[in-house]
């Protein structure tokens, strides 16, 4: 069953197509995994966030308790129950704090006379194309990072798959990129040295700190993309409903995240009609059948799991916990 495949794993993402139901999922298995003792970090990349709705409660930029041992029963054998904390990336407020960062970053750099173009350069950055995917990527980062200090398992319910396959694309492209402003920046250092001697003083002191900001921004990112294709630590569960647009869109998927080096743990149907329930359910969960006949088929090797649809509104612990039973026992 799908909690036993993610047991092992630090990291899982979990997406697929818009309305499929991947921030119920994410947070069956954060449940689920929290049942067996585990420490989990729930967190939404998503811009549209669901979790505070799915939870019925606040849930906000840094991570707050969404359930503690007194919302769950502790498994047999499993000792004390563990807890799940959310939080929901706020892109506003994220790429406000990174372009903040990056103003501070830039008055301490920059002399004086350059301090008012590189203001309005970062102005008009704020909607540039790549500056909300790269924060929202540090966020990621960011919540990995606390993920190894402070969780056992981190689970990103993820925004629909293209924006998704983007932010896992990032890593390489950002450290291949800060790899190259480092570079560069050795080059114009050893020019620097021979115009200015041995003198030192503040240009020193500036290269140096630029270089500082580069190799840590390039190693958080490295970091994050040996992470990301490191199978013994992450997993990506694509969730699924069994109609021809998802199915399609799932295939697109597997044949993306495997080119990115990312393990494709499972897929899950989501929702899937009850056979005896009358006619008309019976006949769509016979076409649904062949659409997963015909995933199956193109995708043999990675487990495909079903989930029921069941009654009721999805909503609050008991009703996630009732999920994260059908999820499987750990």
């Amino acid at each position: 069953m799908l909690l036993d495949l993610i047991t092992s794993r630090r990291v899982v993402f979990v997406g697929g197509k818009g309305g499929v139901g991947k921030t119920s999922i994410a947070a069956a298995l954060a449940l689920g995994r929290a049942g067996a003792g585990a420490r989990v970090l729930l967190v939404s990349t998503d811009p549209a966030h669901n979790l505070g709705h799915l939870w019925d409660r606040p849930v906000g930029d840094e991570p707050v308790r969404l359930a503690g041992p007194a919302d769950l029963a502790p498994r047999a054998g499993s000792g004390a129950a563990g807890h799940v904390d959310g939080l929901e990336i706020d892109p506003e407020r994220t790429v406000e704090r990174h372009l903040s960062a990056v103003a501070g970053t830039m008055r301490r750099l920059l002399p004086e006379r350059m301090h008012a173009p590189a203001a309005r350069h970062l102005e008009l950055a704020r909607q540039a194309p790549g500056t909300h995917e790269s924060a929202v990527l540090e966020r990621i980062a960011e919540a990995v990072e606390l993920g190894e200090e402070a969780y056992d398992l981190v689970v990103f319910d993820t925004a629909p798959s293209g924006h998704t396959l983007r932010l896992l694309a990032l890593p390489e492209q950002l450290t291949s990129w800060a790899g190259a402003l480092l570079a560069n920046r050795d080059r114009s250092e050893r020019l620097g040295a021979a115009l200015r001697g041995l003198g030192g003083g503040e240009e020193t002191d500036r290269d140096a700190e630029l270089r500082r900001i580069l190799l840590r921004r390039r190693n958080r990112f490295a970091r994050l993309r040996e992470m990301v294709r490191d199978p013994a630590r992450t997993g990506f569960v694509v969730v699924l409903t069994a109609e021809p647009l998802p199915i399609a869109e799932t295939m697109e998927v597997y044949e993306k995240l495997t080119g990115l080096g990312v393990d494709v743990t499972a897929l899950v149907a989501n929702r899937r009609s009850p056979a005896d329930a009358g006619e008309l359910l019976a006949g769509r969960r016979g076409r649904e059948d062949e659409h997963l006949a015909r995933l199956r088929r193109r995708i043999p090797d990675v487990p495909l799991l079903d989930v029921p649809l069941l009654p009721g509104d999805l909503v609050g612990t008991e009703a996630l916990a009732a999920l994260a039973r059908r999820l499987g026992p750990s």
